[in-house]
């Protein structure tokens, strides 16, 4: 998991780079991003089920695993803008809500 988060901090770093806005602005921006790449992820679902009249069957599966792909990805550069520990913030918040949800007897 380490090469996966060394390659966020590289993206992040190569994002601020070119970013107008700084601290704050930045973050908040990043946090919209994801919901902008969740919408094209459901276009993505809506076009493999041909539920768009104009668009009929315009995507794939593969295309929503890509842009679930950007979803996780824009997420990860996002914890990173809000804390330079996200590995550790996300390992320990994974396993957190591991051992909640898959202990046994958890009512679900």
């Amino acid at each position: 998991m380490d090469s996966v988060w060394d390659s966020i901090v590289g993206l992040t770093e190569r994002l601020d780079r070119h970013s107008r806005h700084d601290g704050d602005m930045r973050r908040v921006l990043q946090i919209l991003k994801i919901g902008e790449e969740a919408g094209e992820a459901a276009e993505a679902v809506i076009g493999v089920m041909g539920q768009n009249p104009r668009k009929g069957f315009s995507h794939t599966w593969a295309d929503v695993e890509a842009e679930v792909c950007d979803v996780i990805i824009t997420a990860m550069v996002a914890l990173q803008r809000l804390t330079p520990d996200a590995r550790t913030v996300f390992a320990e918040h994974l396993d957190r809500t591991a051992r909640c949800d898959l202990a046994e007897g958890n009512g679900r």
